[in-house]
This record gives structure tokens, C-alpha cells and sequence, in this order.
């Protein structure tokens, strides 16, 4: 007889936890829009959830330290005039957040590293294109500024937010509903889920349709899809008996599906939340209690189960951190931030191991803050991978970089003097300053001091004279 071999996985003893009570955030009134986004996002700095709020759109911004009960005047991000449906934290500026509304606009945001004293209600910069309502905003993974934008319209739109600008509009893509849109690892294709029951693989420069697959699932409830690192793409959906169903696709062979798996029976919708480091995909549904998760390897059957996180209370949406926010020194890779009613509870996802040293095997290399194209750079057919950083050191997030929206003169067509490419004021403000410039402030700075404190003593000299009487 062949003795059964278990499969060899350093992910097979994944350990979730939620935090104990005073790391939560208490007092958050999560807004009850019925729209199946995640309704939170997080960055190694912020936390960011759409709340209720009456008379308009609002969401709010916590540090991520600011745990424990929220002040029930707590500051909001209230620019908008009808409920905000998505929001999402720019990959390349911790600082920068962009919200999508009913009330078809986009708005771009620059949050202080201080809390505020009062509501946020400028926008750096709103992007009007839309003509109904917009529930997905997404950021480009690897190029500055780009952000897209899908609508109700059945509009795909990318956006230049540096200068406010309409890159590229999608039209004639979708004959639906846009039930939501992913990047591939180097933000050279999307792939999209429609109401029509497509699941459509988009060169968005070339606006066209690559491949196309029709009813993956064949369930009518909505499906989610997202790229793997290898470039597969995975499922999620309903089978027509309503159970829900996950799948592996490969693009280049979409008829056959690489691994189709049956779940359970529920109505939630499954969010997928994908890591490229470890290849583990984690599955939260709305309104379910529990996350599942699974590793998507080349064997057989493709994607294995790993295990289940479960509580007591269902999730209203869920955060996922980017891998330079964890603990690397506790052997966190992942973390979750679970909405609830009235909280948002973090739940660490934990590998333990008994050594203390940095585990080279559970952080390789990851996607850092740094751009690595420019938006006029990947519009005009250039790609690239992200720019990695190690987590060996721990991060330690950047400081503020100020985001600045220019406005081109279409008066203005001046060629560029020089070989050397233009940068736009945009990529000024969100480029680090040089060593060489920093050195020259603080000369100029001292020197400033230096005069106030002459100016001072010469001051006081005369004040002395007036005491005693000599002036």
C-alpha cells in the first residue's frame, strides 16, 4: 500500500487572531450603502472606512495608532454630495486617497499626517467624466498618478491625476454593469466582471478586448476576478444552484478552467484578497463571520485549501494591509481590518516560527511606495515591474510628500528645451527631495536663525540702555 504524502507548504499553519479589545476602533458608524465593495482601505500609516452620513457622501481617516473609541466629532472626508461607494489609498503615496460617489465624480485627497481639526471638504482635484454613478476606483500598480474609474455608465475611465486629465476612455467594453476591475502585476492589462456575465481580459491602451470568457460561473449573482503574479486569473462566483464557487484560469486557454471548486451555500459575495509573495489567496464574503484562505500553486489540485478564520460576528466589509504594514518581527503576512456595525476590529494572519531572526522565506522582496514609471510614460506603450523593497529592516513609511494638481495650458504647446525629459510640478512635489537640496535648506535655514538671533541680542542691548537709563 502507498502511504499518503501530506503536501510541503510553510503556509499550511497559518495562525489568524484578532487584536485584543483596546487596539480596536470603536464608536464607527459604517455605512449601510448596499454596494459590494470592501468599504475600507488601509496603508501602513491610515485607516480609511466609509461611514454614514447625513445630507451627502463622507468617509473617515484614522491614524493607525489612534486606537480605541473614535470621537463621535472625529473629523470626515465629506466633500461629496451622495453616498461615496469605493475608496482606495494610493500605492505610491501614503498621504493621497481617492473616493468614487453616487454622485458621479471621483475626488482626490490629500490627508495630513496631524489629525485635522475640523472636516476635509477640498479636493486636490475632482475628475468629472462620469454621467452616472461611480462604485470602483483603482490605482495603477507601477505608474505615477494613474488612477481608473468605472461607472454605472458602463464607462471605463483612466485618469491622470497629476494634471486632472482624461487618459483613456472605455465605451464600447462593457454592455453592463461593471461588477469590478483588477490590475496584473504590472498594470499593462485588467481584467473585469460584468453584470452580462463576462469576464473580459482589457488592453486599455489599445482599448480592446484580449479574451473573453462567458459565465465562468453560471450562477446570475455577481462574480469577482483578479490576476495572479503567474497571470492566471482567479474566480470567484455562484454555480446555478446558488452555491458558491471558486476558479484558476488560464487567459491563454479560457474555455477549460484549471481548477473549479464548490464551496458552500450563502449569499455573500466572496472578495478575494490576493498576496503575490506567498501566492495565498484569502476569501471574505459579506456578511459572513469567517475569512478562508488558500495557497494557488503549479500542482495539482492548483488551489489548496489552507484553512478557515472564524468569529462570532459577520463582516460588514474588510481592509487588507500592503505587505510593508506588518509586524515582520512577529511573522505576520497578512492583516485584516473587519467591519462591523459600530467597530473595525484588525485580525492579524500569523506563520509561527520559534526563531526570532528576520524569515527570509515568508518576505521576499515586496512592491515599495516608489513609482516605477511615469504616467505619460506607461500611456505611450512602456512597462515595467514594480520597484522592490526588502522588509529585512522593517518599514518605516515616508514622511508627507505633497500631492499638486497642474493644470495644463493647451495654449502653452512650447517644445522642451533640452534632451532632458520634462517633469510635470506633480512629479516634483511627489519626488524626494535630493541630498543635495535638503543640505541647502538647512544651510539657509541656520543662517535665518542666525540673523533672528543677532537681531535679538542687539534687542536686548538696547533694551538694557533704556533700563538704565543711558539710551
Amino acid at each position: 500500500m502507498s502511504r499518503r504524502v501530506v503536501r510541503q507548504s510553510k503556509f499550511r499553519h497559518v495562525f489568524g487572531q484578532a487584536v485584543k479589545a483596546d487596539q480596536m476602533y470603536e464608536d464607527i458608524r459604517v455605512s449601510k450603502v448596499t454596494w459590494d465593495s470592501s468599504f475600507c482601505t488601509v496603508n501602513p500609516k491610515f485607516l480609511a472606512i466609509i461611514v454614514e452620513s447625513g445630507g451627502g457622501g463622507a468617509f473617515m481617516v484614522l491614524p493607525l495608532t489612534k486606537t480605541g473609541r473614535v470621537d463621535k466629532n472625529h473629523p470626515l472626508v465629506t466633500g461629496h454630495t451622495a453616498p461615496v461607494l469605493d475608496i482606495d489609498w494610493c500605492p505610491h503615496n501614503d498621504n493621497v486617497i481617492a473616493s468614487a460617489s453616487e454622485d458621479t465624480t471621483v475626488m482626490v485627497w490629500q490627508i495630513p499626517d496631524h489629525v485635522p481639526t475640523r472636516n476635509l471638504t477640498e479636493p486636490v482635484v475632482t475628475l468629472e467624466g462620469h454621467s452616472k454613478r461611480v462604485g470602483i476606483i483603482s490605482w495603477h500598480p507601477t505608474a505615477r498618478n494613474v488612477l481608473l474609474s468605472a461607472g454605472a455608465d458602463n464607462l471605463l475611465i483612466l485618469w491622470n491625476v497629476g494634471t486632472g486629465e482624461m487618459l483613456l476612455t472605455l465605451s464600447d467594453v462593457h454592455s453592463d454593469l461593471i461588477y469590478n476591475v483588477g490590475w496584473n502585476r504590472t498594470g499593462s492589462l485588467l481584467v473585469t466582471t460584468c453584470k452580462d456575465k463576462h469576464v473580459r481580459v482589457i488592453d486599455p491602451r489599445k482599448q480592446q478586448v484580449v479574451v473573453e470568457r462567458f459565465a465562468p460561473h453560471e450562477g446570475m449573482r455577481p462574480m469577482r476576478a483578479i490576476f495572479t503574479r503567474e497571470g492566471h486569473i482567479f474566480t470567484t462566483g455562484f454555480t446555478r444552484m446558488s452555491q458558491r464557487e471558486l476558479g484558476l484560469w488560464d487567459p491563454k486557454n479560457f474555455e477549460e478552467p484549471i481548477a473549479l471548486q464548490e464551496m458552500d451555500t450563502s449569499n455573500g459575495v466572496l472578495l478575494p484578497f490576493y498576496d503575490p509573495d506567498s501566492s495565498i489567496v484569502y476569501l471574505c464574503g459579506k456578511g459572513d463571520s469567517s475569512i478562508r484562505y488558500f495557497e494557488i500553486t503549479a500542482e495539482a489540485p492548483y488551489v489548496h485549501y489552507l484553512n478557515t478564520y472564524s468569529s462570532k460576528e459577520p463582516q460588514r466589509g474588510m481592509g487588507f494591509m500592503p505587505k510593508r504594514g506588518l509586524d515582520v518581527s512577529k511573522c505576520e503576512i497578512a492583516r485584516f481590518f473587519k467591519l462591523h456595525e459600530r467597530k473595525c476590529e484588525p485580525i492579524v494572519m500569523t506563520v509561527p516560527r520559534k526563531s526570532d531572526l528576520f524569515q527570509d522565506d515568508l518576505y521576499p522582496d515586496t512592491p515599495g511606495p516608489e513609482p516605477a514609471l511615469e504616467a505619460e510614460e506607461w500611456l505611450a506603450g512602456k512597462d515595467a515591474e514594480p520597484i522592490l523593497i526588502s522588509l529585512r529592516e522593517s518599514y518605516v513609511p515616508v514622511k508627507n510628500r505633497e500631492l499638486k494638481v497642474t493644470r495644463k495650458n493647451i495654449l502653452d504647446n512650447k517644445p522642451p528645451v533640452g534632451p532632458r525629459r520634462s517633469h510635470s510640478a506633480c512629479d516634483a512635489a511627489l519626488s524626494r527631495p535630493s541630498l543635495e537640496e535638503v543640505l541647502e535648506e538647512i544651510r539657509a535655514l541656520r543662517q535665518t536663525v542666525q540673523a533672528q538671533e543677532k537681531r535679538i541680542a542687539d534687542l536686548e542691548n538696547k533694551l538694557c540702555k533704556f533700563t538704565n537709563g543711558t539710551a
